[in-house]
């Protein structure tokens, strides 16, 4: 509490911007005017009175004086550390300033009252506690400064006026809460102020420190890793001299390759990333090897890499033409595909949406005609690389898509490693026997390539290995198959389908001469000039010798025909040069396999005998011919009903009972003893049993075979039929009219009979089969009946024979 006995009458000296509190000792430059005139008035004061010269130090902030002063007690005048004249100046207690007054000297003087800091002894408990909490937080303090002596004289403190005034020593206060410390008269108070002003500060040192850690460690980090990378590189240098390699044949700096290369930006984020994990791998980790392959894979990929199609539609066409005869419909779709490709070019419109131009196209056709070499000369017209993918026998959605890394012997699937062996990104790939992928527990591979042959998709696809986006819409997919059927749905409906339903005579003989020939000439070590097959041999090696959709078999009796004739040259037997005739053939390979029905003796023919009928067919192998046979059991027997062999499906079954059927509904119609088939039981076959059997386009040939049995009419030797038929005797249509279209005319079947509504489709056959076939669209089966059942010679042929 302040004193109202004592008053002080003294100099003031002004402190700018500077607080002294008492118990402080600070020199002070008399140089300043205000700071030599308070000094002097205050020495000329104190000549009168005993004790050391007296001044009142008050704070001046902004040139306004604060409310209280320190009673200070000039102790000596000299020269400062700098030489400059000073004075030494001891605080010695708080004054609360009064009014102003007159005294000797300059000097500005004001009368004051000490301020009471007395406290009660001994110290309440709280007091203690913050006396302890002060010493311990300002001894932390001053220890990590380094001030350990001050650290004693802080602890031998008791006063709790002094301790909180030693604050004033500190130099992280501001002016103005040195200004707070000092009009703060209670003792208690102002070491609470202390207090808390310590404790902050320490607070930030803290944080400031916790920071300026993390910085040295980030730096400290730096630096370590970037000296053990020198002596990575001194330590390989080293190994590559002791090894005799060159500088140049390192090939582990992947990060100068990764920047060097010409990669897309987010396949140079993903690829910077693996190159940091494989630097803080160890050269021990199996982790370093996996992620050393995957660099090398995506450093492979012709990311950028694209050919310029060759845009020269007449040399592309005459390419096509001169590598393959026949397969008008896929030659024209390549033609059609590069014409548009060139007008999209010329407009700009060679990315549209992110995606390019390709093309995906289903090649379906039995073997052997071409669809595999097919891609390669597309390729060729194209002016791309050509890279064949084999898909027979694949069961693991990973062979397209590609496995995981986390797996050991992890690879990319095929079509990635498909697009880095072409080293274009816009390649002919061809995808080979597409329908026979399998499906197992590991996955369906047909599923995998639902994304890459959707145009709409592929421009973003993504595989399992590499993680990142590979842009597929500039491929051009050429996939093959034998059966449509065995293709999932959901695939077949991205391909663009073109069919390749088999070569004519005609085009086996051009085939055989222009491309087979020459190349099995060559295999067999002979000359053009030395062995010669002229057309007429040709033509029967591929009539009757054979008979296939495709060339296969053909290239093989050609190989066979000349190793023959080289044999026999080499044993002296026959002289080059050699021209092989059609009558050479029997003595060098023997006798044809496949003779025509209309050749045969008409007594061998199998339609020689009433309820024999000649149907077509479609299988895997293309269209071939089909033979129905009917009879009737002896009616003693007791065996009534229907009997079916052949190895056939629920289709072909349910066909022969709606032949059945409608032939007793319609028996008295057509003239027909229908009364035999109640008690007799009929049988109808399909030779070839082992081969399975399925589908209605066989309705109208049981029909028929169980007719010509009925009448006892035979069936036209020259004929052949296919269509579906109904209960009401109506003809509908099927599937596979060009195919079995051509099986009939290599058969040697001049009468072909069709349903009506099939008729559209002979405008895919060949005009040269047309020609020698005498085609007949019909509606109802007795149109068929007529065509194909021969006139009956007397009533003794319209007996029904025990069977046939």
């Amino acid at each position: 509490m302040a004193s109202t006995s004592t008053l002080l009458t003294l100099p003031v000296l002004p402190l700018d911007d500077e607080v002294v509190l008492p118990g402080m000792v600070v020199p002070l430059d008399l140089n300043d005017a205000d700071v030599r005139a308070a000094v002097e008035a205050a020495q000329a004061a104190a000549r009168s009175t005993p004790g050391k010269p007296r001044v009142l130090l008050v704070p001046r902030i902004d040139g306004t004086y604060a409310s209280t002063g320190v009673l200070g007690t000039v102790e000596q005048v000299g020269r400062l550390a700098d030489g400059d004249p000073g004075a030494l100046i001891r605080g010695r207690g708080r004054v609360r300033i009064g009014a102003g007054t007159t005294g000797p000297g300059a000097a500005l003087w004001v009368e004051g009252t000490p301020v009471d800091q007395s406290v009660p002894d001994p110290l309440p408990g709280q007091v203690a506690e913050l006396v302890k909490e002060y010493k311990a937080l300002a001894t932390a303090w001053l220890r990590k400064r380094g001030a350990w002596q001050v650290v004693d004289r802080v602890q031998a403190i008791d006063d709790v006026s002094q301790l909180a005034d030693n604050s004033g020593y500190s130099p992280f206060l501001t002016t103005e809460q040195k200004v707070e410390l000092l009009e703060t008269a209670d003792p208690v108070a102002r070491l609470k102020l202390a207090t808390q002003q310590l404790r902050d500060h320490l607070a930030e040192q803290d944080v400031a420190e916790t920071i300026a850690k993390d910085v040295q460690e980030g730096v400290d980090k730096q630096q370590r890793e970037f000296l053990l990378r020198r002596q990575l590189e001194a330590v390989r240098k080293e190994l590559r001299e002791l090894n005799g390699e060159q500088e140049g044949e390192e090939s582990d700096d992947y990060r100068a390759r990764v920047e060097a290369a010409d990669l897309p930006e987010k396949v140079r984020e993903a690829a910077l990333k693996e190159v940091d994990k494989l630097e803080r791998s160890s050269d021990q980790s199996p982790e370093g090897s996996w992620i050393r392959t995957w660099l090398d894979t995506v450093l492979e990929l012709p990311w950028n890499e694209r050919t310029e199609d060759a845009y020269d539609i007449q040399g592309a066409k005459g390419v096509l033409d001169a590598e393959h005869s026949g397969l008008e419909d896929v030659k024209e779709r390549i033609t059609e595909y590069l014409a548009v490709r060139k007008r999209r070019g010329e407009r700009g419109l060679g990315v549209v949406g992110g995606r390019r131009g390709g093309a995906v196209l289903a090649l379906v056709g039995p073997p052997g005609v071409g669809k595999t070499s097919l891609g390669e000369s597309v390729a060729h017209a194209m002016g791309r690389k050509f890279v064949r993918v084999a898909l027979g026998g694949v069961r693991d959605e990973a062979e397209i898509r590609g496995h995981r890394r986390t797996y050991v012997g992890a690879l990319p699937g095929r079509i990635v490693r498909a697009i880095k062996e072409a080293g274009s990104m816009n390649p002919v790939v061809l995808l080979d026997e597409i329908d026979k992928v399998g499906s197992d527990f590991r996955g369906d591979p047909a599923a995998a390539l639902l994304e890459v042959l959707d145009p709409a998709q592929n421009h973003t696809f993504r595989d399992h290995y590499l993680e990142v986006e590979l842009d597929l819409s500039d491929v051009v997919f050429l996939a093959t198959a034998n059966v449509l059927e065995a293709i999932p749905e959901a695939l077949l409906d991205r391909m663009e389908l073109v069919r390749l339903d088999g070569y004519t005579e005609d085009e086996k003989v051009v085939i055989a001469r222009d491309h087979l020939l020459p190349r099995q000439l060559e295999r067999a070590g002979l000359n053009a000039d030395e062995v010669t097959i002229d057309e007429g041999a040709l033509r029967k090696l591929a009539g009757e010798y054979t008979r296939e959709a495709g060339v296969r078999t053909l290239e093989r009796s050609i190989a066979r025909l000349l190793r023959k004739v080289a044999a026999q040259h080499e044993l002296g037997e026959r002289k080059l040069p050699f021209s092989v005739t059609e009558g050479e053939l029997r003595g060098l390979i023997g006798r044809p396999h496949h003779v025509p029905e209309s050749a045969q003796d008409p007594a061998e023919r199998r339609t020689a005998v009433p309820g024999v009928a000649t149907g077509l067919a479609v299988t895997g192998a293309g269209g071939d011919v089909l033979f129905v046979e009917a009879s009737l059991a002896d009616p003693e027997t007791g065996a009534a009903g229907l009997t079916l062999t052949g190895q056939l499906g629920d289709v072909m079954k349910e066909s022969a009972q709606i032949a059945l059927s409608f032939l007793r509904s319609h028996g008295a119609e057509l003239e027909l003893p229908v009364a035999d088939l109640k008690d007799r039981g009929v049988h109808i076959h399909f030779p070839a049993g082992a081969v399975p059997k399925d589908g209605p386009s066989a309705g109208i040939t049981m029909t028929t075979a169980l007719a010509s049995l009925l009448s006892g009419r035979l069936v036209r030797t020259d004929v052949a039929m296919t269509g579906e038929v109904s209960l009401t005797g109506r003809v509908l249509p099927i599937g596979g009219v060009k195919q079995k279209l051509l099986a009939a005319h290599r058969a040697g079947v001049t009468t072909v009979i069709i349903p009506k509504r099939n008729e559209p489709d002979l405008d895919d056959v060949p005009a040269e089969v047309l020609d020698k076939l005498d085609v007949h669209a019909v509606t109802d089966v007795r149109q068929v009946l007529e065509l194909a059942l021969s006139p009956a010679t007397s009533d003794a042929a319209r007996e029904v024979p025990a069977a046939a």
